[in-house]
């Protein structure tokens, strides 16, 4: 019974969503999966991976709540490491 009604306020939260943050959320939760489907025991992020959640840091500021993989402190750090290596 909670499952069902956990279900039906999310789907009414999502259809308040813009297109736009629903298409990014979608694309974090596709990137997720494609990470969780790696043929290892434990998935390790690789380069791409990262740099693939530094830019929808920038992108999408609800970003946080699809983050399931890693904490959205280590989005932050990979970011300003980033920054410190361009500069």
């Amino acid at each position: 019974m909670i499952d069902l009604l956990y279900a039906l306020l999310a789907a009414a939260r999502s259809s308040l969503k813009a297109q736009r943050e629903l298409a990014l959320e979608n694309l974090a939760l596709r990137q997720q999966l494609a990470i969780l489907k790696r043929k290892t025991k434990r998935p390790k992020l690789n380069n791409a991976d990262r740099a693939f959640w530094v830019a929808l840091c920038g992108l999408w500021p609800d970003w946080h709540n699809a983050l399931i993989l890693v904490k959205p402190e280590t989005v932050i750090g990979w970011h300003r490491k980033g920054f410190k290596l361009y500069w």
